[in-house]
């Protein structure tokens, strides 16, 4: 069962605090680890790379062939390939219809203003390995960089005995240009610097575990990022229309991520709330991950019971959950309430595990209260934008003057002499 909590009581602020708090608790030493990895490596390169792959993996960085790709995707079966080429198609869509193009328009003052996008050059993917495996993730981050034009899209994972097929079939399918077996702060590290064969990247993207997040968090600057990405989560705001085993069987889904993991309910029923405690007891009892699920739920899973759906969505704002169902009997009526979250999923038959897989959106979000400044990530996270201006003698005279004493009042008189010598020339081009 869930526990389940009353609005605007002492209970209900503790829950929320705790549900912040586990995303910003990190272990010093897991800090310290990861500092000492990126200098190693910013200093020593390669060889600090494999020395740290040797300690914590137990095997030597490698590049996977492109023939490996080709041969896992002819290995996996049939139906998992087209489930993973269905998901691709959905995602390229998605994108496509999402990709922004450069423009240029008049200036108020005569001349010509724009902005021209372009894709990153080189980005790198990490995909966690070991008893994890996660295809989708693969389609997830780099299907968007391929829409974008990203000229290489360099995917790490960590090195074990036997890479997993569907993860490699998932890089054919999405267009990996090079696979590289390393894993962890090490891998993190080579991407930022650049190490051997492992080439310097402009973006990292990719969920990891605590040292790959560290790590992430330690190269921005040097590139740029897609998230820190915190524990996941999934808020649910229900009414007595819902179906108590589909709101139990979403709940559940999100806790069996991790013990960190938070599954909450927001009703305005507390007859619903009781239910749907039921229904997670009872559904439970089939599923392989218990004792996770049953630790998510014990520490960051409840059920509170609010005034008014409004109530529900004034919360929910408040949390910026990383994934928002609303399972109500009028969806679309609560949508313009909603302000913070990383996707909003619409009535009964839009559960979160759509858009974790299939849907087209990417499931790459923002987590622990960041959707209130963050986005989802999309093809835009893998194009930059440069401005571009172009005046003539005859639009940029009657704006001298201005432009002359703005740079004055900042005293900076060399700008405003590189004005001042175009207006001391004659009327003629110089030659």
């Amino acid at each position: 069962m869930i526990s389940i909590i009353t609005a605007d009581g002492a209970a209900e602020q503790t829950q929320l605090k705790a549900m912040a708090a586990r995303a910003a608790a990190q272990s010093e030493d897991i800090v310290q680890t990861v500092q000492v990895v990126m200098a190693a490596v910013q200093a020593e390169g390669f060889a600090a790379v494999e020395r740290y792959t040797r300690q914590f993996d137990h095997a030597v960085p490698c590049e996977i062939p492109p023939e490996a790709l080709a041969e896992a995707y002819d290995a996996c079966p049939p139906a998992l390939v087209a489930a993973l080429e269905h998901a691709a198609r959905n995602i390229r869509d998605y994108n496509q219809r999402l990709i922004k193009k450069s423009a240029e328009w008049p200036s108020p003052d005569g001349g010509m203003v724009g902005r021209i996008l372009r894709p990153l050059d080189r980005v790198g993917v990490y995909v966690p390995g070991g008893t994890a495996a996660y295809p989708s993730s693969v389609l997830m981050n780099v299907v968007p960089a391929k829409v974008a034009g990203v000229r290489e899209v360099v995917m790490v994972t960590p090195p074990t005995r036997n890479l997993s097929m569907p993860v490699l079939a998932a890089a054919k399918i999405a267009g990996v240009d090079r696979l590289i077996a390393v894993g962890g702060a090490q891998a993190i590290a080579a991407l930022t610097y650049g190490a051997g064969f492992i080439p310097k990247v402009d973006k990292l993207v990719g969920p990891g575990n605590a040292y790959v997040a560290a790590a992430k968090r330690l190269a921005y600057g040097a590139v740029d990022i897609d998230m820190v990405a915190g524990p996941s989560e999934v808020l649910v705001i229900a009414d007595q229309s819902a179906q108590p085993h589909y709101v139990a069987a979403d709940l559940l889904s999100q806790a069996e991520h991790d013990r960190l993991a938070s599954a909450v309910l927001l009703t305005d029923s507390q007859e619903l709330a009781q239910r749907v405690s039921e229904e997670v007891e009872r559904q439970l009892a089939g599923l392989e991950r218990q004792e996770t699920i049953k630790a998510s739920l014990r520490d960051f899973g409840c059920a509170i019971v609010c005034q008014s759906l409004e109530d529900c969505v004034a919360l929910a704002n408040e949390i910026a959950p990383e994934h928002l169902e609303l399972v109500t009997k009028n969806p679309r009526a609560l949508l313009p309430l909603v302000k913070n979250a990383g996707a909003v999923f619409l009535g009964a038959y839009t559960p979160e595990p759509l858009g974790d897989y299939l849907a087209g959106p990417d499931h790459v979000l923002p987590t622990s209260g960041t959707a209130r400044f963050f986005s989802p990530l999309s093809v835009d996270a893998f194009l930059k934008s440069m401005s571009v201006l172009e005046f003539s003698r005859e639009t940029l005279q009657p704006l001298a003057k201005e432009i002359v004493t703005l740079a004055e009042a900042e005293g900076l008189t060399a700008h405003a002499n590189s004005i001042r010598v175009r207006l001391e020339e004659s009327h003629s081009e110089p030659s």
